[in-house]
């Protein structure tokens, strides 16, 4: 009697200490932690995806054509779309959205929001995938609206407007849903850091549809040809137009977006170069060739003071590089460190979060690891 009582005891200790760590993971957290994830590669392997580690996935990505948001696999998509939602079983409060676009889906975006019946079209297709699969909301990746991005985008100056009139076309057709279901439902977009980009949209007017809006502060990289950082945080102080994540940001403030719809982008990736000379480790040097700089699971294990290479890291910029002298290979990137100071910079500035390119450029989780230790 006294044995099955402790048994008993001791199974309803345990079952109150597992319920209490699921209550600990599933705690809301205070901060945007947004990973993109491939699924133009095919099918995601979700298994490798920490969940309790993400407030948002962004799905990447979903086509434009003929003014319609379009699925161009199907089967690999709609498998996607059933897995990842499966990751709410480890994390009820993650959202699963689409994003539109990208670098090279970006060309049909003018024509498909050219009048309001076309962007009607889209709209509604667009918000149709996320009631069909029980998605969260939807993401714009528009490279760039009014400017070229990939050779061969269609562009002209009507998209300053049009950009704004798809965001507020959007906006009510998932309202729509909202009225549907009970449920809210997401609006984001992955918008360039430059000062072009904002000077091409009308960036004060569209934010009052948006959730977040999400800089992409990365892929900078040096100026007139030469060798840069490409994700750095601060600018040299005697470059007046170097570019940063902190210019970035305030331009976009400046521009009419709060601070709290704003995400701060991270690289999970890095972007080399060779150089012409061996001088200041490759930093401010002539471009000669792109080279491939790889995620940073595979800098930080066969690269970081390896084959070759020695890490630098610039205080002021608070960005690192590496560089090999013997094949003058540059190579910039993120690092634990740099994402730390990210994450006091979206404290300090009171922006909504962090989020990162790509998911499975770092599969060991070295920086979404660093981003969950500082962004509570």
């Amino acid at each position: 009697m006294n044995i099955r009582f402790l048994t008993l005891f001791q199974a309803a200790i345990i079952f109150c200490l597992i319920n209490t760590v699921i209550a600990q993971s599933s705690k809301p957290k205070k901060y945007l932690i947004n990973g993109y994830v491939g699924g133009f590669r095919g099918l995601v392997n979700t298994a490798q995806i920490d969940a309790n580690k993400l407030t948002h996935i962004n799905y990447a990505f979903v086509n434009v054509q003929d003014s319609l948001a379009v699925l161009t696999n199907l089967q690999t998509d709609s498998t996607n779309f059933r897995k990842l939602n499966e990751l709410k079983l480890i994390n009820p409060d993650l959202k699963i959205v689409i994003s539109i676009g990208g670098w090279a889906w970006s060309e049909n975006f003018s024509d498909a929001v050219l009048t309001e019946s076309s962007r009607k079209m889209f709209a509604k297709s667009s918000v149709d995938i996320v009631r069909q699969y029980k998605l969260d909301g939807v993401d714009i990746d528009w490279e760039y609206p009014g400017m070229r991005g990939e050779e061969g985008n269609v562009f002209r100056p009507e998209d300053k407007e049009n950009f704004t009139l798809m965001f507020k076309a959007l906006r009510a057709e998932l309202d729509i849903l909202e009225n549907e279901t009970s449920k809210k439902y997401l609006l984001t977009a992955a918008v360039g850091g430059s000062k072009s980009f904002i000077e091409h949209t009308d960036m004060g007017a569209l934010q009052q549809y948006m959730d977040y809006i999400l800089i992409m502060t990365y892929d900078y990289g040096g100026r007139n040809g030469t060798v840069g950082h490409h994700t750095n945080l601060y600018a040299d102080r005697k470059d007046a137009d170097m570019s940063s994540a902190d210019r970035s940001v305030q331009n976009f403030i400046a521009a009419g977006v709060p601070a709290h719809k704003i995400g701060l982008g991270a690289a999970f990736y890095g972007k080399g170069w060779l150089t012409d000379t061996i001088a200041k480790n490759g930093l401010g040097q002539k471009r000669v060739k792109s080279v491939p700089g790889g995620g940073y699971t595979k800098i930080k294990d066969t690269l970081i003071n390896q084959n070759g290479y020695t890490k630098f890291y610039d205080k002021k910029a608070k960005a690192p590089y590496l560089f090999n002298p013997s094949t003058k290979t540059f190579i910039t990137y993120e690092d634990e460190k740099s994402i730390k100071d990210k994450c006091k910079y979206v404290k300090k500035k009171k922006l909504a979060g962090i989020f990162f390119w790509e998911y499975f450029s770092d599969p060991k989780g070295y920086l979404l690891s660093e981003i969950n230790r500082d962004l509570k």
